[in-house]
This record gives C-alpha cells, sequence and structure tokens, in this order.
C-alpha cells in the first residue's frame, strides 16, 4: 500500500483520530495498516477489530487506538488507500494519454483498472462485504468525481472532446457505469468476468463514440 499518510497530488488523505508526526509512528501505522488489510482478505470485514489488528500487527491495543480507534475508523483509512491508487493510476494514464496515441481509449481505461483489482484483494473484499461506513461511502462518492475528473482530462488530452460542463457529466457517468459493471465482473469471477467486461468495453466504446460526436 505504500506509506498510508501520504497525500499525492493533495487528493485524498487518510482519516485517523491523529496524525502521526515521528518517522517511527508513520512506519508503526503503515505496519497496523498492513495488518488490517491482511486479515481483511483472509477474514473478513468483520475481523477488523482493534484487538485482531493489534495482535496481527504485535502493537499494543492502546498503540493502535490512538490513530484507528474503531472498525469504522480502520475501514475509512483502508478504504483511503485504495482510492489514493486508483487515483494515482489514473494520472498516470492521463500522462500516457498526453503522450501516445490511443486507437481504443475504453481498452486501454478498462483493462488498466481490471489489472489492479486483479491485484489490490484488499480492495474487492472491503467494496463486497457490504460494511462500508457513511464517511467512507461519501469519500467513494468523492473519488468517484475526482476519476471522472482523470477521463475528462484524458479525452482532452487525445483531442476528443472539449473542456465543458456537458464533457464532466458525461464522465462522471461514465465512470458509473465502468465501475458498477466491474463490481459485477469481479463478483462473478475473481479475476473479471471476462464476457461481462467486453460487454462494458462495447457499452462505453459507443457512449465514447456518442461524446465525441458532439464536438465535431
Amino acid at each position: 500500500m505504500g506509506d498510508p499518510t501520504a497525500e499525492p497530488g493533495g487528493t485524498w488523505q487518510v482519516p485517523l483520530r491523529r496524525t502521526p508526526q515521528q518517522a517511527r509512528s508513520r512506519a508503526r501505522l503503515a505496519r497496523v495498516l498492513q495488518a488490517a488489510e491482511r486479515v481483511l482478505v483472509r477474514e473478513g470485514v468483520q475481523a477488523l477489530t482493534t484487538t485482531r489488528i493489534a495482535a496481527e500487527a504485535k502493537v499494543s491495543v492502546g498503540s493502535l487506538y490512538q490513530y484507528l480507534p474503531d472498525r469504522d475508523a480502520i475501514i475509512d483509512a483502508l478504504a483511503a488507500g485504495y482510492f489514493a491508487r486508483l487515483e494515482a493510476a489514473m494520472d498516470d494514464l492521463v500522462d500516457s494519454a498526453s503522450a501516445e496515441r490511443w486507437d481504443d481509449p475504453v481498452g486501454v481505461l478498462i483493462d488498466a483498472y481490471a489489472a489492479i483489482y486483479r491485484t489490490e484483494h484488499g480492495f474487492r473484499a472491503l467494496w463486497f462485504g457490504s460494511s462500508l461506513t457513511e464517511q467512507t461511502r461519501a469519500a467513494d462518492r468523492a473519488h468517484k468525481r475526482r476519476m471522472a475528473d482523470g477521463i475528462r482530462r484524458v479525452l482532452l488530452a487525445l483531442g476528443l472532446a472539449h473542456d465543458d460542463a456537458a464533457l464532466a457529466r458525461a464522465c462522471h457517468a461514465a465512470v458509473l457505469a465502468a465501475d458498477a459493471l466491474a463490481q459485477e465482473a469481479f463478483r462473478r469471477d475473481p479475476e473479471g468476468d471476462p464476457d461481462l467486461l467486453d460487454e462494458a468495453k462495447l457499452m462505453l466504446r459507443g457512449y465514447l463514440t456518442g461524446i465525441a460526436a458532439r464536438y465535431r
């Protein structure tokens, strides 16, 4: 997961009861979150108790409580890390779109995110566990808007659209649709149901064609 207290691009922040200031404290928090992810993947969301995580991370419950006082705080912190990874990947794709010409933008984007879904077992366990907190649900809505902005930047970099409010709305709609289809594909198959992912590409290519046609 990397450093869970970092803020790449200023787009996210792990919600903590207290922010660790010293390098040793940050390292301990990183170890705690890595332990929480292991428990999440192996045992599910319901196992994310402070006692269980402290035992897995080999820290005292009191030490853990300074930063993550309960299951909700642990879920929120893990989710923030996953959002950061997805948004960093989107930034990389925007840079690639600016430097390259993609014949199939939809295929590139869906394949890139399917690859992340395959390796981020904790992300799947969290999203499919139906135990998201209200704070994490709100953070997810904001995350999807940032991802939509990434799609907007990709389309602008590829010269497929002009920047306006209609483009922002269309990109947001595309992200919501793609997210729902990706989740279902990975519920069906840990590797992502290839037929459903292909249908998602087909649908979104048609939508992208319609978006691009507005600006011709």
